[in-house]
């Protein structure tokens, strides 16, 4: 069976070839041909094995006959022969410098011709002694962003973004309790990763055992292992194909409260833990919770060790020393949002623009996650490479989605865009457009390297537009990839609450943008949230646990959050907005 890393596999094939194309200087037909290729493939919906072999692969948009060929090879062979021939004629470290911000092919190939720079290390030796400054559009400013992005991509690089991290852990746990459940008796995630932070160094799984040797041996034969680091009888570590880090402890079932706390961490909620401990004369670690006289008296359950501490449980996404542990002495703890609040998606993209489903086929996908309502919101015109509708086709699809509506029964469809900010902070659609549809999300796509004072008042004007209800991905920031924009989030958060215009956590892996603390500075000032996936295929509404996590690492409950209201309550709140504008 094909599997979503299939997938990425050959979506990434098809984006590397088109990058080398353009190191190449080849036809920017053939190259834009290959791009489309990859983020059809990377967001495709469904079997991709069972799309080839039905024959159905070559009757999607924007794959051609010659594409799909490809396809099926690669689904046959794990690689492509034009593929490799292409990597050979290129030096391989001017692959992975393409993965640098601010580097694209023309770059690299100015680098390689003029400076003969074709590796990571001689790039950076060359920013760093001012070697760049002599070449077409890299002055100082220029070298500068090429090593702030050297930077980001090796922090990437020896970390996983949560949205991969999170199936990828899910399937060594499954695999792992089919083939050792006889002597597990528990066993969680730990570390970071159970603490839902947006990205991950390495995996960490605790389990309880009567026989920690069986379980060690199971674990070190896993078909997830390319290479055993460490074997022993209570730790053993792997390395997974893509390079993670995986480690796996094993404790005795009566430390397994105590331990599953001690590694979830952080450090720094873990050392105010144990200052509380010593001021109540006791002694707390990974084996549990001790008298003076060594008695133990907590540590079999995790909310025991709280509860000996005078504390309540304390959920993992919220120690981080952020004041929780002060909250809970209190008793003024947040009541976190769960995912089975969330009623609705507010950003879901479609075939009309750059998705890759239909209206219908999203609709089925919503109501099996139990959604009372979700919102079409296709890119608008000026955004060109993603298929922005231009006025009329939008008001065309409010007709459509009306059709839609009166058939539907147990759900309802909103119409909607996402509105592109332009470099002024206005809209790139008539305001007598946006005022006939129910739901209006403002993003900035374009012009990220606007000063502070320029891009803070550019998305301000774009928010006191009367029809915005939403500001996208706020920060525009892609993780590993692209640093937010500079803009004063405070500023931009205080108008928002004047104006009452949501600020969004997009789901995307790569976003998970608002932050975790600015949701918390969103919910400080009133402003309301809404968690949005930005699904480019029914599939990706699956990625609202991952704004869901984030939301939860910024305190938010139930009432700051938009889409948790029923489709009745969040009905009237459009109307009152309506009316009110």
């Amino acid at each position: 069976m094909v599997t979503k890393d299939d997938k990425e596999k050959i979506a990434r094939i098809f984006k590397e070839m088109a990058d080398l194309l353009a190191i190449k200087g080849e036809n920017p037909f053939r190259i834009r041909a290959y791009e489309k290729a990859s983020d059809i493939i990377k967001h495709l919906s469904g079997n991709l094995e069972e799309i080839c072999r039905q024959e159905k692969i070559s009757k999607i948009p924007g794959i051609g006959k010659g594409i799909a060929e490809k396809v099926k090879v690669i689904l046959k062979e794990g690689t492509l022969p034009a593929y490799e021939q292409l990597k050979k004629s290129i030096p391989p470290g001017l692959i992975e410098i393409l993965s640098i911000p601010d580097i694209g092919p023309k770059t690299a190939r100015l680098l390689y011709e003029k400076v003969g720079i074709k590796s990571l290390e001689e790039l950076e030796e060359a920013a760093k002694t001012g070697k760049l400054k002599g070449l077409p559009g890299l002055g100082a400013k220029k070298e500068e962003n090429i090593l702030r992005g050297i930077n980001l991509y090796k922090t990437r690089s020896s970390r996983i973004l949560l949205g991969k991290a999170l199936p990828l852990v899910n399937n060594i746990l499954m695999e792992l309790k089919e083939k050792a459940h006889p002597v597990i008796e528990r066993i969680s995630i730990a570390g970071s990763l159970r603490r839902g932070k947006e990205t991950i160094g390495d995996i960490d799984i605790l389990a309880a055992s009567f026989e920690p040797s069986s379980l060690m041996r199971v674990f070190t034969s896993l078909s997830f292992v390319s290479q055993i680091l460490a074997r022993g009888e209570t730790k053993s570590s792997i390395l997974t194909p893509e390079g993670l880090q995986v480690d796996l402890r094993v404790v005795p079932s009566d430390c397994f409260g105590a331990a599953i706390q001690y590694f979830t961490g952080s450090k720094s909620h873990n050392i105010k833990l144990r200052e509380r401990a010593i001021r109540r004369r006791l002694k707390i670690n990974e084996y549990g919770v001790f008298t003076q006289d060594k008695r133990k008296i907590a540590g079999k359950e995790e909310v025991e060790v709280y509860r000996v501490l005078d504390l309540p449980f304390i959920p993992p996404e919220l120690r981080e020393d952020r004041g929780e542990v002060e909250a809970a002495e209190k008793g003024v703890l947040p009541h976190l949002l769960n995912q089975e609040d969330i009623k609705g998606d507010l950003h879901i993209h479609t075939r009309a623009s750059d998705g890759m489903d239909e209206i219908p086929v999203i609709v089925e996908k919503a109501r099996e996650k139990g959604y009372e309502y979700i919102a079409i919101t296709d890119h608008s015109y000026s955004l060109r490479v993603a298929g922005g509708l231009d006025s009329k086709a939008i008001l065309s699809q409010v007709e459509v989605i009306k059709n839609i509506n009166s058939r539907l029964t147990g759900i309802k469809v909103f119409s909607g865009v996402e509105v592109n900010i332009k470099l002024d902070g206005s809209l790139d659609m008539p305001d007598e457009v946006l005022s006939r549809l129910d739901v209006v999300i403002a993003a900035i796509h374009t012009g990220f390297k606007q000063d502070r004072e320029t891009m803070t008042r550019r998305i301000i004007k774009a928010i006191r537009n009367p029809f915005v209800h939403v500001l996208a991905h706020p920060s525009g920031r892609l993780l590993g990839e692209r640093e937010g924009y500079d803009i004063d989030f405070d500023e931009v958060l205080n108008v928002a609450a004047e104006e009452g215009v949501w600020m969004e956590i997009n789901s995307q892996p790569e976003r998970l943008d608002l932050t975790d603390y600015w949701a918390m500075e969103a919910k400080k000032r009133g402003v309301k949230v809404v968690i949005n996936t930005d699904a480019h295929n029914k599939d990706s509404l699956d990625f609202i646990k991952l704004g869901v996590i984030t939301a939860r690492r910024g305190w938010l409950e139930k009432e700051d959050v938009v889409n948790t209201l029923s489709l009745k309550e969040f009905a009237e709140i459009l109307k009152q907005r309506r009316v009110r504008k």
